[in-house]
């Protein structure tokens, strides 16, 4: 399906995805496609997109402080400690999603940060390395523009540069939706009334690197 503009409560315009819920609303307007730059959201994300993988992202987000309490805050150094008694522990916490492949695949991948920052200085150079340039996006965001699109040529190589690493979980199709939450890209619609901030922030945004 096509994402669709609706009209809120509120009288606010914004993607009709966000009307499913309200934790939806606050997470559109406050953080899907404002740019991130810090080290621990970049890896966070990375690892519940991993989490979402056959499920909705509004189950990983009312998650997703018990997520945060579970991962150590997902600092990669914490969490590449973790062992098989935090592997315990988490297939028996009720507050996330017990899937100890999911659950393995984020240890993995806090373990495979340590060659990447080697090699790339941090996730976040790595991230915005591949962020498409101007001329790769739609002239204008519509719901024409975005219908189909699950993945780019960034986000192929993105999740390859991540496969790389040793990372897991991170196929196109999950590191597109990555990019879409971090600000890498904008797919808020033409009149939706988070994209004009989301738009300033990318403008004033250092690049890593």
């Amino acid at each position: 399906m096509a994402p669709t503009l609706a009209t809120f409560p509120d009288g606010g315009r914004r993607c009709s995805w966000c009307a499913a819920a309200p934790e939806y609303v606050a997470y559109h307007d406050e953080e899907w496609g404002r740019p991130v730059t810090d080290e621990v959201r970049l890896f966070e994300k990375l690892c519940l997109e991993g989490f979402q993988a056959g499920l909705s992202w509004l189950t990983i987000l009312r998650k997703r402080p018990a997520f945060r309490r579970a991962f150590a805050g997902f600092e990669p150094a914490a969490v590449a400690r973790f062992g098989a008694r935090d592997v315990a522990r988490l297939l028996a916490d009720e507050g996330i999603v017990r899937h100890r492949g999911k659950i393995e695949a984020a240890i993995g991948n806090a373990r495979a940060m340590a060659a990447l920052v080697e090699a790339e200085g941090s996730l976040a150079r790595l991230a915005w390395r591949h962020e498409p340039p101007a001329s790769a996006r739609p002239r204008r965001v519509t719901p024409a523009a975005l219908r189909g699109l699950t993945e780019t040529a960034e986000s192929r190589a993105l999740s390859r540069a991540l496969k790389g690493y040793g990372f897991r979980f991170v196929g196109p199709t999950t590191v597109y939706a990555f990019m879409q939450a971090m600000g890498l890209v904008d797919d808020h619609l033409e009149g939706c009334q988070a994209r004009a901030g989301v738009e300033a922030a990318r403008r004033r945004l250092v690049r890593p690197g």
